[in-house]
């Protein structure tokens, strides 16, 4: 699926995601996390350890919810919010690359995260290939309205 340009220019703006995953017991685990975009795939990095909740739910079970604040205010005074539904997968490696190129986006051009001292740790990339796109906002199709329902069948009123 196509990620959006109003997607893309959502995350462009570095807003802290919930990450939601699904214990085996079918229970919610939810973390917040940095996203960013590579190709039609939303991507996370994580320098932890294997045994970490999200890696082993996303090992055992790819469907995934990933959910965003945007930083506009619709016309009827809502704030307009991000949720993507797909399916992930965990590979191992390349996680202190992706998240210094991150944290320049979250914590400022000159930002120094992770330190040099974690180049070692290979970490884990999760990506998401999204299956659909929930919220209030322009990724969001309109849908149409419906007339108010007419009743076919008489009411005791008209009876």
């Amino acid at each position: 699926m196509k990620i959006p340009e109003p997607i893309r220019e959502l995350i462009a703006k570095a807003p802290f995601a919930h990450l939601t995953t699904l214990n085996s017991t079918g229970d919610p685990q939810v973390t917040v996390v940095w996203v960013g975009i590579e190709n039609e795939e939303f991507v996370i990095g994580h320098l932890h350890l294997a045994t970490y909740q999200k890696v082993k739910n996303i090992r055992r079970d790819p469907r995934v919810a990933l959910s965003m604040l945007g930083d506009t205010t619709n016309a009827q005074g809502l704030r307009e919010y991000l949720v993507v539904y797909g399916n992930a997968r965990v590979t191992e490696g390349g996680a202190f690359d992706f998240l210094q190129r991150l944290g320049r986006l979250y914590l400022g051009p000159n930002a120094d995260f992770p330190s040099a001292a974690m180049r070692n740790i290979p970490g884990y990339i999760t990506r998401i290939t999204p299956a659909r796109f929930a919220g209030i906002g322009p990724w969001v199709a309109p849908t149409a309205r419906t007339s108010p329902r007419v009743s076919r069948s008489p009411t005791r009123e008209s009876a």
